[in-house]
């Protein structure tokens, strides 16, 4: 998976924006993040507390936490070598958290 792949994604949910901001791509919903590029491999992707720790739990070489994130509801996906699909629903999940 790469930042086009989650582009197109985010273009099939109803109400998901995409802007670039310092030259990073962000995606948002009714002025909400969704998720936003980090770098040319990684995404920070809006979750709960309880989604959050499944996620890094069941993916552990897609999504982790690190330590500036942690008190936040966010996780860090790599796009370069994760699972896609979990991906895509951590994103989805997103974006209804969003709604």
């Amino acid at each position: 998976m790469d930042l086009g792949d989650l582009s197109e994604l985010a273009a099939g949910l109803d109400g998901v924006g995409e802007r670039t901001r310092g030259g990073l791509l962000e995606w948002s919903r009714h002025g909400r993040r969704v998720a936003r590029q980090l770098d040319e491999r990684s995404v920070v992707v809006r979750t709960s507390f309880d989604a959050r720790d499944h996620l890094v739990r069941d993916f552990p070489g897609t999504f982790s936490v690190p330590s500036h994130l942690e008190k936040h509801m966010m996780v860090v996906a790599d796009l370069a070598s994760g699972d896609r699909d979990a991906i895509e629903e951590a994103f989805t999940t997103a974006w209804r958290l969003q709604a």
